[in-house]
């Protein structure tokens, strides 16, 4: 006891000699400190007394930050100055957030060269001052909101390098005072770490998503640590948390985004899980940022001065000191054949290759990126000097292209998994591309299919399943189709559940139910429910009705309710109401309290009501929203408002819109609309926008459009807009086209196209088209295009095929194709003739082939 005593207190004295050694080093008063480390004069006067009890870990983390000193090792003596260094009382996961350094939360490193502090610490740990901007006051917010007792989420969304992580880190630093702790789920990958352990989250606990795709988006995963997050959120016992995460807005828009009539809907829970949690970050400084961080450059901070030497009005502070601008200079101007390898990497990324890029698959695909000058002009050793130079770092904290090492598996695979692990593992080097040269290329590089040597080398060298399918998609989508078919098989061979899907449904298709069976045994095995679903139609097709069952209620307790779905409508397409009627009461008996068991309520409620069944689909439809399924009070409600119960319909509508699903009181509006009710239509259009739904200012606007207020059509509009939603704008655009006032359409829709509305940029270039600019036109629909909207193209071509200008069809439809868009060959007659087989990489007609 003694001995441990001593320690103790031999721990303390060292600590509080290394706080006054800095101190002095730094010739700092205390007052002046205490103003540098966010702390009282009266706490940092007990941490540096010897007469005061052992400081917090806390203080000492703000301290030792402030004085330039070693955070873990001044709180390692600490914890044994406290004799906590041994303890192991049952925690969740996380550590406290003094205890984080912030680059190891992924805050990028910044500044060029050393920084000349007494610490020699390099130049890369150290960071800049921080500017405070709109979205801060968002964050801080939610913070002061935890900190008073209740869970929050905030996901910032914005481009590569433009401070979301830093944001998050400086907005938790008031709860490092209060006791926080933090939790960055990554190992053994981000999406296992977070389903793991989501469930043992403690009370004051930040959990930090930053790149948040890497959990919400994972294939397997992402609906379950969604659900999981949100479970979390709405437990008052587990709370108060605060759920931090970051997203490109790429992925915030693919998560977000209602599904198609018919197609299936992958991201439901992230969706809900994101609506109205989501703060853009914006890519650049505005004036008054610019100006603030003049102000700390004048203070003294060199990063910052530096920083403010090249950004000129531009803005884009954050990617300069990420050292955007060296990588992007580095790019232009480098080799041919270095150049190559990162246009290989570029696009493998932008088509859906995973962050670990082989370098056997780089090389092999750089080749027809060069020109046959450049070709003929490469040595035996071009892929070796090509990968020196991109390694190369720029300001000793990004490269190009960077060696990197893809964890291995540290779990024992599941029989389900066991047959994909053994193919996955990649051979040989494998290397990242520098995030902001990935996002370069996404935008840069969109309107561009890769070559030849990209195809083949994937079709080589990939073996990652989701790699190899996401490839096939690509393909297809860009109406490459002989190499769709050939990556989808390679994906088959190593267990892609998808491609295996795809070709089952093909087999059936083409009536070959045996191959079909086989194939999606084989996707069910590697884990896919549609595979389930689809093994289930199959089953029941060939008469064995108890399998079809058994399989379709294992693809249900997995999340997938379409076999049920599928075989309630066979049975009822057969005659067989009975049977269908069975399956229907078995279903209506689950515990409705999960989500993909109301669904299939709710899908089954519909059948009943096209077979003419009101009072079923009604009954089912209650049990649905008897367990607060917001689609089901949605459709309850419009059954309702048809029965003529419209107090009921109101009521069951704005309980949907409390659990965040306004629709049923758009879908009413429509109703009372039609009906000849415009004043009742209005008040439950304005309550949607009440609630947050843009869409209820875009439709209010289209009433007072068709009641002759054209004024007050245009005001709603630009409210819309100005919330995010600019189609009140378009709409009221093709309607006053439609009058014939071209002049005030071309008008709103500049309008949408100001907003960032593609749909804008669509309108306006079909306008230039009639008008006979098409170079203009033209114009206009590559803007769009590059904004993810192929439509303008797609019409350009539809109406020079009208005009006789086939070539300038063919032209058109090319460049939607090789953006990605290959649905436009289906909407001109010209192009399904002259390509029947398909585009070469290249663009040429691909010559008849036989799958």
């Amino acid at each position: 006891m003694h001995g441990e005593q001593g320690s103790r207190e031999s721990a303390l004295t060292e600590l509080r000699s290394r706080l006054a050694d800095g101190l002095a080093a730094a010739r700092l008063k205390q007052t002046q400190l205490a103003g540098r480390a966010g702390l009282g004069r009266t706490t940092v006067w007990e941490a540096l007394s010897p007469s005061k009890p052992v400081p917090s870990p806390e203080t000492v983390a703000a301290l030792a930050r402030a004085l330039k000193l070693p955070v873990q090792e001044l709180l390692a003596l600490q914890r044994t100055a406290a004799g906590t260094s041994g303890t192991a009382a049952a925690q969740g996961p996380g550590r406290p957030i003094a205890e984080w350094e912030p680059h190891d939360l992924e805050v990028h490193p910044a500044g060029p060269g050393d920084t000349g502090s007494r610490s020699g610490i390099a130049a890369g740990r150290v960071l800049p001052g921080y500017v405070f901007r709109e979205h801060d006051q968002v964050l801080w917010k939610a913070v002061r909101d935890v900190m008073a007792g209740r869970s929050r989420i905030v996901v910032l969304v914005g481009t590569s390098s433009t401070g979301k992580t830093r944001a998050c880190w400086e907005a938790v630093q008031p709860l490092a005072g209060e006791g926080w702790r933090l939790w960055h789920p990554f190992d053994p990958t981000r999406a296992e770490a977070a389903l793991e352990d989501l469930h043992r989250v403690l009370p004051r606990t930040v959990v930090w998503l930053n790149e948040a795709q890497h959990y919400l988006g994972n294939p397997a995963a992402g609906e379950r640590i969604a659900a999981a997050v949100h479970h979390l959120l709405v437990s008052r016992e587990r709370g108060p948390v605060l759920v931090l995460g970051t997203l490109w807005p790429e992925y915030a828009a693919q998560y977000t985004a209602l599904p198609a009539a018919g197609e299936a809907d992958p991201h439901s829970r992230a969706r809900e899980l994101l609506a109205g949690r989501t703060l853009t970050v914006p890519d650049a400084f505005d004036a008054p940022a610019l100006a603030a961080a003049g102000i700390l450059a004048e203070g003294g901070d060199r990063l910052l001065a530096d920083a403010l030497t090249r950004v000129g009005t531009d803005g884009r502070m954050t990617q300069d000191l990420a050292g955007a601008p060296e990588l992007l200079r580095r790019y232009r101007h480098a080799s041919p054949a270095a150049k190559a390898v990162l246009e290989a990497a570029m696009d493998a990324r932008r088509l859906g290759v995973g962050l670990h890029l082989p370098q056997a698959f780089l090389t092999d695909a750089a080749t027809d990126y060069l020109d046959q000058h450049d070709y003929d002009q490469l040595t035996d050793d071009w892929a070796e000097r090509a990968y020196a130079e991109l390694a190369e770092p720029v300001h000793g904290k990004q490269a190009l292209l960077r060696r990197t090492i893809s964890r291995p598996p540290r779990r024992p695979p599941t029989p389900t998994t066991a047959a994909r692990t053994a193919v996955t593992q990649p051979a040989g080097p494998q290397f990242r591309l520098a995030d902001y040269l990935e996002q370069h290329g996404r935008t840069t590089r969109r309107p561009l299919c890769p070559p030849a040597s990209f195809w083949h080398a994937a079709h080589t060298h990939l073996t990652h399943p989701d790699d190899l399918n996401n490839l096939t998609n690509a393909a297809q989508q860009r109406h490459r189709l002989q190499w769709a078919h050939h990556l989808r098989h390679r994906a088959a061979e190593h267990g892609s559940p998808e491609a295996l899907t795809h070709l089952a449904s093909l087999r059936e298709e083409a009536r070959d139910r045996a191959e079909a069976e086989t194939l999606a045994r084989q996707a069910a095995d590697h884990g896919s429910t549609n595979a389930l679903a689809l093994l289930a139609v199959l089953r029941e097709e060939a008469g064995d009705r108890a399998e079809a069952e058994t399989l379709a209620w294992q693809a249900a307790d997995l999340g997938d309710a379409y076999g049920l779905v599928s075989l309630v409508k066979l049975r009822e397409k057969a005659g067989d109401r009975a049977g269908s009627e069975d399956l229907v009461m078995r279903t209506a008996h689950l515990d409705t309290a999960h989500h993909h068991n109301a669904f299939v309520l709710v899908r089954l409620a519909e059948l009943r009501e096209e077979a003419g069944d009101r009072a079923g689909a009604e009954s089912l439809l209650r049990q649905a929203a008897d367990h607060g399924h917001p689609y089901g009070l949605v459709r309850l409600a419009e059954l309702r408002e048809k029965a003529g119960d419209r107090a009921g319909a109101e009521t069951l509508a704005r309980q949907a819109a409390d659990l965040g699903n306004t629709h049923g009181l758009i879908c009413l509006a429509v109703l009372r609309e039609e009906a000849g009710d415009r004043a009742g239509a209005e008040s439950l259009l304005r309550q949607a926008a009440d609630h947050g739904d843009t869409y209820g200012l875009v439709y209010l606007a289209m009433s007072r459009e068709k009641a002759g207020d054209r004024a007050g059509a245009e005001t709603l509009a630009r409210q819309a807009a100005d919330l995010g939603n600019t189609y009140g704008l378009v709409c009221l655009a093709m309607s006053r086209e439609e009058a014939g006032d071209r002049a005030g359409a071309e008008s709103l829709l500049r309008q949408a196209a100001d907003h960032g509305h593609p749909d804008g940029l669509v309108g306006l270039a079909v306008l230039r088209e009639e008008a006979g600019d098409r170079a203009g036109a033209e114009t206009l629909a590559r803007q769009a295009a590059d904004q993810g909207n192929t439509d303008a193209l797609v019409r350009l071509a539809v109406l020079r095929e009208e005009a006789g200008d086939q070539a300038g069809a063919e032209t058109l439809a090319r460049q939607a194709a090789d953006y990605g868009d290959a649905d436009v060959l289906y909407r001109l007659p010209l192009c399904n003739r002259l390509w029947p087989d398909g585009l070469d990489p290249e663009g040429t007609p691909t010559a008849p082939w036989q799958p």
